[in-house]
């Protein structure tokens, strides 16, 4: 694996530990697709460092855990403009 994707893939373990965002928000912040973020956290990472991977993963299984509250806010909050 090179460098740089060795690198990016680091860089985004260590965001999403430190700041518990989303697949979708790390995608952004990193200017990759959020397949690329996928990939990274759930392939990529366990080929490097799995102590990481497990704290990664942690915090990914969460974040489908709460995804159904999230997507409610979001449909509560877009009615609630519309009045």
């Amino acid at each position: 694996m090179r460098t740089s994707i060795v690198n990016r893939v680091l860089n985004e373990a260590y965001y999403i530990i430190t700041t518990h965002k989303t697949i979708r928000q790390i995608a952004k912040v990193f200017n990759v697709s959020k397949s690329t973020v996928h990939k990274d956290l759930h392939e990529r990472l366990l080929e490097i460092d799995k102590n990481l991977y497990m704290e990664v993963d942690k915090i990914l299984k969460h974040h489908i855990e709460v995804r159904h509250l999230r997507g409610g806010e979001a449909t509560k909050k877009k009615y609630l403009k519309l009045k």
